[in-house]
């Protein structure tokens, strides 16, 4: 057998060894055909039944959940079901079967891809993957009405369990309840054709702590079942079918992945403090209340992001106050006093909760997005406000404003908070009256005039996620581009450089809450540029810390100046790679 790699985005590392199992991908396999007018009855009935059949597992799956499973897997079930019960996926292709007389299957085809084409007109990276979710609970639907099993049968978890290899999953797709019933049978890792870093399969695979890969294209067409597979989720390739030497010597990099995650586990507790002595502060990125449980297991010291987006989505109305106030409240008393960093709503114009109502405009990316859709609709930015500030006083809660860009749009938040301030005052309702309030520095303009934002703000956080996109003109998700988005550009750099040097200049505290920060490649030259605190995925914690324990500041701060004095990318890449080998050495760039 021709032996062969595939190169995806690994988006969560380790390395897996195994055998393929295809996932069947049953929207490929429907096809569309007339129903006689005397059976359209019960077409419609097959449909319903399908629905609860469908709400049935899920809730079955929800119900079976160990006390210990990542919190993810709940959250995203229950996302699933919401989805399942909203009108436009439970009512709207029962019109279409009534209308056009056409079969269920292709029906609700018809609904999803009207769904999906609104989602992709999102410009968020992490709402536009939200389209995904449609898709799995619409192929749920369909697997039922065209008769496939949801699970594995009896002669295939025989078969897995007397392999000498553990089953690698292989699907176009993968649903968090699926992979939770398939995690229940041990199997070794994730592999998909599509999906991004922020997709819920990647996000589920991280807290699982498995291999998997996303964006691979056409891996579902090109591996054949019961294939041997090596799934190397740090350097994102599948290799198909490899040769004995290939086989051993991936057998021995597992080993020494698996016995370098052991040693992780023994600094859990240690602070992250360098060589020389200087604390480095590592906090987490959070999108639900319930990953408190993982932020506790991953030894950070508080939550430098908490995305409020998730308690908007799919829904039909706005989370009112007291749900707000509850989620806000949840999380600060689960922190014990540690902080708790809050963004405030990153939706826009082109980003509605509900998906009838999305209003499409010609670039969302530069369109009414984060702090300008708040300000443009201040009765929602008022609800959310009077909700963080209540719950800041049963915790240590920050406030975060994303996307600012002028310091028009500064003041006029700070207008609103006082306002939402004054109307709680008069309610005899508690918070804490001198809540810091920060900015996210994640528009070039904001970085260049980082100095004015920080004289008037009481910290500044850095999302390198879209400052990299915005001042490369690059969208990471398009795969034309999506090569040419680069951490170390040097304008970059600069940009990030700017804003620590005025944070320093002001005595406020900059943090970088974007992917960088948990790129553990990446840790010695942040630090060494004079960041002191860093937020990433709960997973990425132990990596980054033992980066930090190995580092000596004084060495590090005069390399990281030799990279901010590079103009040519091709310079940067291998100056920071020798950086890191180096200052494990104890030696400069220089040297």
């Amino acid at each position: 057998m021709t032996s062969f790699s595939i190169h995806g985005v690994g988006v969560s590392s380790g390395i897996a060894i195994g055998q393929a199992h295809l996932i069947s991908n049953a929207l490929l396999e429907v096809v569309h055909y007339q129903i006689p007018p005397h059976l359209i009855k019960d077409e419609v009935k097959r449909f319903i039944d399908a629905i609860d059949t469908v709400k049935a597992d899920l809730e079955a799956i929800n119900g079976s959940l160990r006390k210990n499973a990542p919190a993810e897997i709940s959250a995203f079930i229950g996302t699933h079901l919401m989805m399942l019960a909203d009108k436009s996926l439970s009512e709207a292709p029962i019109k279409i079967i009534e209308n056009e007389r056409c079969n269920a299957e292709w029906a609700i085809k018809l609904q999803m891809d009207d769904i999906v084409e609104q989602f992709e007109q999102i410009e968020d990276e992490y709402l536009r993957e939200r389209k995904q979710d449609v898709i799995q609970v619409v192929e749920r639907v369909i697997k039922v009405l065209l008769g496939h099993p949801s699970q594995l049968s009896t002669e295939q978890k025989i078969s897995a369990a007397s392999q000498e290899h553990k089953l690698i999953l292989v699907a176009h797709d993968i649903s968090p309840a699926d992979a939770i019933q398939f995690k229940q049978h041990e199997f070794a890792a994730f592999i998909t054709d599509v999906g991004g870093v922020t997709s819920h399969t990647a996000i589920l695979a991280r807290s699982l702590n498995i291999p998997s890969i996303v964006a691979l294209q056409r891996a579902h067409a090109l591996i054949r079942d019961g294939e041997l597979i090596i799934v190397d989720g740090k350097q994102g390739v599948v290799i198909v079918n490899p040769d004995a030497s290939i086989l051993t010597e991936y057998k021995l990099r597992q080993e020494q992945w698996e016995l370098e995650q052991q040693k992780l586990q023994r600094i859990k507790s240690t602070k992250a403090v360098t060589l020389d002595g200087v604390n480095i502060e590592l906090f987490a990125n959070i999108e639900v209340p319930e990953d408190v449980v993982a932020v506790a297991a991953s030894g950070a010291t508080g939550i430098g992001l908490y995305r409020t987006e998730f308690l908007f989505m799919n829904r039909r109305e706005m989370p009112d106050e007291e749900e707000q106030f509850i989620a806000y409240k949840t999380v600060a008393e689960a922190m014990k006093g540690a902080t708790v960093i809050i963004r405030t709503l990153d939706l826009g114009a082109d980003k509605q909760m509900n998906p009838e109502t999305i209003v499409t405009c010609a670039n969302p990316a530069l369109g009414l997005r984060a702090i300008r859709y708040c300000l443009s609709e201040p009765q929602i930015f008022n609800t959310q406000l009077r909700a963080l500030l209540r719950a800041s006083h049963f915790g240590n809660i920050k406030i975060l404003v994303p996307m600012l860009c002028t310091l028009s749009e500064l003041r006029q938040t700070k207008l609103l908070l006082e306002r939402a301030k004054i109307s709680l005052r008069k309610q005899n309702i508690p918070f804490n009256e001198n809540i810091p309030l920060g900015g996210m520095i994640e528009i070039p303009a904001a970085a260049i005039n980082a100095e004015a934002f920080a004289n008037e703000l009481d910290f500044l956080s850095i999302g390198t996620n879209d400052l990299i996109q915005y001042t490369l003109a690059i969208d990471r998700t398009d795969d034309a581009v999506a090569h040419l988005y680069n951490p170390l550009h040097p304008s970059v750099l600069k940009l990030i450089a700017m804003t620590i040097k005025a944070g320093e200049k002001l005595g406020k505290s900059v943090s970088v809450c974007g992917e960088m920060a948990g790129d553990a490649r990446l840790t010695k030259l942040l630090i060494g540029m004079g960041l002191r605190q860093l937020s990433m995925h709960p997973s990425h914690i132990l990596s980054v810390k033992q980066q930090i324990l190995h580092s000596q500041l004084t060495m590090l701060k005069a390399d990281a100046r030799k990279v901010l004095n590079l103009t040519d990318l091709e310079k940067v890449e291998p100056l920071v790679a020798k950086l890191n080998r180096n200052s494990d050495l104890g030696l400069h760039l220089s040297s």
